[in-house]
């Protein structure tokens, strides 16, 4: 139970909440209970200063007489005294206490506008305010007020149960609004929660319908893009899986076949000969396949190293024209390797070797005879562009977005005769995006292709990426 996200986020509101809105309840009820007991003695002095003002007009036994029983009526107590602190008279019986006040009472040090002399009405039965009478400048009498502390306890007591009541309240309304924002908070957490148990089970189809633009709400972006990403994988694992079934069952099938037909006894010389040729041809187009599938598990697995140094790009040509040109020679076609002198590019002269290998391929393959594919590289003040162009069938625009996928062949139904496994632009991808690279294809149907390699110049091709 405590475990629960929804009761911990609940919990730790509620407590904050509680601890701010008792700071402010209990500033609240001392600043009220001040103010309403500063109220009652204000009212008090004022009081007492109304009587000795009509005493100091007319300072006679009547008006005092008067003034005693005017207050003897009320919930005051007056007492009246000579300017030494000797009693005149009085409206109510005088108490223990009210005789201690007069006789802690410096009658020297009081003020004229009168002065508050027993405020501690939480202590004590009673508190009092004295009023000197002052008559043509002599000092007569005083004049002090009593008043029972108990209506102020009362009227204390009675603001603090409206306060607890008001507490009572704020705290019934926090854990309500506490429980409904917890949940509003939690239920998306809730729903991606079940979305994440989905995935783990392998249902990739999950969708989270949230309309916020907050943080949870790119949470829930972020595992419906993640369960799109898985189904699209688990979709291209399938298909990966199927495809290197077939690429590897072909290959073993002819090799099989041709090596039962060769191991007949009335088999001539001739046609083994021919056998042998192709069961060869097929092993090493098997061989190939198996390459180049683990240089693509390296890839994954972070295991493809790349050793960078500054190259010369025109021998990295010739180098790679000197491969090739037997095999467009024999197709009768045309390879022209143009360069600028003086590009050095910070490559892996081997493995960048591989992209143009893979590339050029492709395009003697699709390159019909008399044709020309041409090898260029050029540079600018930050890129250097290499682009291989042929004169081939061209790619259909429907086909461009994938012609790096793995196993992915433009024209499965001539794949044997043109002998690709679909893994060559892939492997070429992978290598000049680990040099920091970009590699693209423009092709036009029926037309030609041109792949257009580009890498940054200089050394800064030292902190890219390098598998």
């Amino acid at each position: 139970m405590l475990n629960r996200l929804a009761l911990k986020i609940g919990l730790l509101f509620f407590v904050f909440i509680v601890i701010i809105e008792s700071v402010l309840f209990l500033t609240l009820y001392v600043t009220f209970v001040n103010e309403r007991v500063d109220e009652v003695m204000t009212n008090l002095l004022a009081r007492g200063n109304t009587h000795s003002e009509v005493l100091e007009d007319s300072f006679e036994p009547a008006t005092l007489n008067h003034v005693a029983l005017m207050e003897s009526a009320s919930d005051f107590i007056v007492i009246i005294t000579d300017a030494d602190g000797n009693e005149l008279t009085h409206s109510d019986s005088i108490e223990p206490e009210m005789r201690e006040v007069l006789e802690h009472t410096d009658f020297s040090e009081i003020p004229q506008e009168g002065k508050i002399v027993e405020e501690q009405w939480n202590e004590k039965e009673f508190i009092a305010t004295d009023s000197p009478i002052t008559i043509a400048g002599e000092h007569r009498g005083h004049v002090f007020m009593f008043a029972e502390t108990s209506h102020i306890k009362q009227m204390i007591g009675h603001l603090r149960n409206q306060f607890l009541i008001v507490c009572l309240i704020a705290v019934g309304l926090t854990v309500i609004t506490v429980f409904l924002l917890s949940r509003l908070i939690t239920l998306p957490l809730i729903r991606m929660k079940k979305a994440t148990e989905q995935l783990s089970e392998g249902n990739n189809e999950v969708r989270l319908n949230i309309d916020r633009n907050d943080e949870l709400g790119e949470l829930a972006n972020a595992i419906t893009t993640l369960s799109d990403d898985l189904d699209r994988l688990k979709n291209a694992r399938n298909e990966f899986l199927a495809s290197i079934s077939h690429e590897l069952r072909t290959p073993l099938t002819y090799i099989k076949g041709y090596a039962d037909i060769a191991s007949r006894p009335d088999a001539s010389e001739e046609e083994k000969r021919e056998y042998i040729a192709i069961i060869r041809e097929e092993t090493a187009h098997l061989t190939e396949l198996i390459r180049q599938l683990f240089e693509l598990a390296q890839m994954d697995h972070n295991q493809f190293s790349i050793k960078k140094e500054k190259f010369s790009l025109d021998v990295l040509f010739q180098s790679v024209a000197a491969l090739v040109r037997p095999a467009f020679d024999e197709k009768q076609i045309s390879l022209s390797v143009s360069c600028e002198k003086g590009i050095v590019a910070f490559i892996d002269p081997e493995r960048f070797q591989q992209v143009l290998l893979n590339v050029l391929d492709n395009a003697r393959k699709h390159s019909p005879k008399g044709t020309q594919v041409i090898l260029q590289g050029t540079q600018d003040e930050e890129m250097i562009t290499v682009s291989i162009s042929d004169e081939g069938d061209g790619i259909p625009e429907k086909e461009l977005p994938f012609v790096f996928e793995r196993l992915y062949r433009v024209d499965k139904s001539r794949s044997r005769q043109y002998g690709g496994s679909g893994l060559g632009l892939t492997i070429a991808k992978e290598i000049v995006e680990s040099h920091g690279g970009l590699i693209t294809i423009q092709s036009k149907y029926e037309k030609g292709t041109i792949v257009q390699i580009e890498l940054k110049r200089g050394e800064s091709l030292a902190k890219s990426p390098a598998g």
